[in-house]
């Protein structure tokens, strides 16, 4: 099974190293892990110059001269973007090396964090409307590998907001998965919403059917962790999702280059 979304040490809100995690990921029977660090260039964030690029690929050839005989390691990173930003990811981009890019939207407007505090005095459309534009508006780039989370403020939403129902912006959904599938970008299943609210993936199955009847197959997977314990969990059910969906192969990477694994080959064998 591939984890693409790994925190570590070089991100501000996660003290792991990556030798607690690579041990972590061979126990939960993870054969390619990518850490992704938060790569941020909103002031106001709390990993804003943060991020150390040097160090971090000296941590990372040190884990792989232990680990890469059991577990392949690649070098990621977890770029947030919105549009009074674009510049600076691009330039960020244009200068670091990477096999494998995440973009992900984490600001609404007036920059301000998804976060249950940004739904106050908002309706659900305030919030999601302008998040799928930036979603839209990060895979027009062509900058990045897959796209993070693409249904993210369903994490923050409080329940006062009512329930989210993807129904309302299949519209919005549909414009992303034309250009995805333009782009050859793929999405990512994040798991870590299984573990916490909302208590499912982001995004989830119906999400995956309408982009697989676009004519979509590119997806990756990822636990967004920041602890070694959420390593691995909620792949197994998420590879078996997505072969209900009509997925039949992950991507995996190398030097920014694509190649589809066949979900069969990575589920866990049966037990008999």
């Amino acid at each position: 099974m591939f984890d693409y979304h790994v925190h570590t040490h070089y991100s501000a809100d996660c003290e792991t190293p990556m030798r607690a995690s690579c041990e972590a990921a061979i126990a939960a029977g993870i054969t390619e892990i990518a850490f992704t660090d938060h790569i941020e260039h909103e002031p106001a964030d709390e990993s804003f110059g943060y991020y150390r690029y040097d160090a971090y690929r000296e941590e990372l050839d040190r884990a792989r001269d232990e680990f890469g005989d059991r577990l392949t390691i690649l070098a990621g990173a977890e770029v947030d973007f919105n549009t009074g930003i674009a510049d600076q990811v691009e330039q960020f981009l244009a200068t670091h090396t990477y096999d494998f890019i995440i973009g992900s939207v984490h600001y609404g407007q007036n920059g301000a964090l998804i976060f249950p505090e940004y739904f106050a005095g908002k309706s659900l459309d305030d919030v999601f409307l302008p998040y799928y534009e930036q979603i839209q508006a990060a895979v027009e780039t062509g900058w990045f590998d897959t796209i993070g989370h693409i249904d993210l403020p369903k994490r923050y939403k409080p329940a006062a907001h009512g329930s989210y129902d993807p129904e309302r912006y299949r519209s919005s959904l549909q414009h992303i998965f034309t250009a995805l599938i333009d782009h050859g970008t793929s999405f990512e299943i994040n798991t870590s919403g299984l573990r916490q609210p909302p208590r499912a993936s982001m995004p989830g199955p119906r999400i995956v059917g309408w982009y697989v009847e676009t004519g979509g197959e590119l997806i990756t997977t990822g636990t967004d962790s920041h602890v070694p314990g959420t390593i691995g969990v909620g792949l197994p059910e998420t590879l078996e999702m997505l072969q209900l969906c009509g997925i039949t192969a992950v991507s995996s990477f190398r030097g920014r280059r694509r190649s589809s694994v066949p979900i069969a080959t990575l589920l866990p064998a049966p037990v008999v």
